[in-house]
This record gives structure tokens, C-alpha cells and sequence, in this order.
């Protein structure tokens, strides 16, 4: 079905993530995904959009997160600071940041994800978005954790997906649904200008769906170029 073309974490949700050659995959996902957040006073994660659990706070997609040897990221400010959790400074610099009282917080009780604890897209849905939207789209609009390189021309085609049970390297998948995409696809980020009109393209011509839910059935390793095959 395809190849691990780029392989994605984000340490912190809704922050800008780090790309990997190869990384651990548990039952909650890839090793440290989403593992911290932004959380304001009324205990809302910060994010792109405002839900029941969410908060939108602007400014998050100027910062990047990375982790070291552990699973403390240490986060890179525009002004090029880098902040880690350690330091007694980092919710007053996150709150100058957002211009709203924050603090960085570990995930304890309740899952720091959307929808699933993996994020797939393909490389033939991004080409046929990328026509169809008139203008290329960059995967890192979709915060995938798994690019599939299909090797094939463009088509909307994950849907086909949905239901299937997936040997990707070292680990087995099933995929759970279609992702339904939000605002944070049009935001801008490091090095993406905003595209304020890509959510209404998806929207118009796929139902608001571009990539998949995934969940993990068994465990392993994930690596870059590893086959991505049906079971």
C-alpha cells in the first residue's frame, strides 16, 4: 500500500513537532506524541480551536517542540529561546507568549488527543487536494504522525482504508475512520504561510475528511521506508 515517507512527532499539542527516522509506537501512539500541552485557568488544552476541551490560542504554531534523550521537550521561542520545563520561567514566557495566564503540562488522566492515538495521510490524497485547491498543499498542514508515500498518482482515495488492519514495520494497526479536519489546517505555522480557504476545499470536496484515525493493536518500532501492507 505504500512507504513511510515522513515520520512525525509533536511533543507538545498544537506546537509545531520534529521529524524522525525511526521511533517506538505504543498502544497511545508514537512515544511522547501530544505527551504535553498548553493548559490555561479553566484547565482547556490549548489549541487551534475553541471545543468543550479545547482553547484557541493564537501563537502556538510559531513554537516548536522537540525531545532530547527523554520525553522533556524543550520548546524554541521566535525570538530563538529555548525554554525546557525545568526552567522556572516557562509558564510566564508561554503566558507572555499567548497573551493569556498558561502553564505546560504533562498528560496525566485524560488523553492529550483529538480523535486517536495515530494520525495517517497519504501522499495521493495530498496531490489530489493539491489540484483540486489550486495550489500545492504542504503535509505539515495535516499533522500527520505517518506520511504513506503510495507511489501512485493523485487520488482521494483513504476512505478505501477505513476498517483495514495494517502491518507498518515492527507494529499492527487498524484504521479507525476518516479524519475531520478543523481550522488548524489553514493556520499559519513555521514556515507555512496561512491558507485561509484550503478548510473550505476540503470541505467542499471531500466532506471535511482528509487522512485517518488510527488505532494500535500491536506494539513496536516504525522507521522510515518501512512497507506499509495490508494484513
Amino acid at each position: 500500500m505504500g512507504r513511510i515517507g515522513t515520520l512525525t512527532r509533536y511533543p507538545v499539542k498544537s506546537m509545531v513537532g520534529e521529524e524522525l527516522d525511526a521511533v517506538d509506537v505504543s498502544m497511545r501512539g508514537l512515544e511522547g506524541d501530544r505527551l504535553w500541552a498548553v493548559r490555561d485557568i479553566d484547565g482547556k488544552l490549548g489549541s487551534g480551536k475553541n471545543t468543550r476541551r479545547f482553547r484557541r490560542m493564537p501563537g502556538l504554531l510559531e513554537l516548536a517542540a522537540s525531545y532530547d534523550d527523554d520525553l522533556v521537550p524543550t520548546i524554541r521561542f521566535p525570538d530563538g529561546r529555548r525554554i525546557c520545563p525545568e526552567d522556572p520561567d516557562i509558564n510566564r514566557a508561554l503566558s507572555m507568549h499567548v497573551g493569556r495566564p498558561v502553564t505546560l503540562d504533562r498528560e496525566e488522566d485524560v488523553s492529550h488527543f483529538d480523535e486517536g492515538p495515530l494520525h495517517l495521510v497519504t501522499s495521493s490524497s495530498i496531490s489530489r487536494l493539491s489540484e483540486l485547491h489550486g495550489v500545492g498543499v504542504d503535509p505539515r498542514r495535516m499533522r500527520a504522525n505517518l506520511v504513506v508515500d503510495t507511489g501512485e498518482g493523485p487520488r482521494l482515495d483513504e476512505a478505501d482504508w477505513v476498517g483495514r488492519e495494517l502491518a507498518i514495520g515492527g507494529v499492527t494497526v487498524r484504521v479507525r475512520d476518516v479524519m475531520v479536519r478543523c481550522v488548524m489546517v489553514g493556520l499559519p505555522q513555521i514556515g507555512l504561510e496561512a491558507d485561509p480557504d484550503l478548510l473550505d476545499t476540503i470541505t467542499l470536496v471531500n466532506d471535511l475528511a482528509c487522512g485517518l484515525v488510527i488505532d494500535v493493536q500491536t506494539p513496536g518500532a516504525i522507521r522510515l521506508g518501512d512497507v506499509v501492507r495490508p494484513i
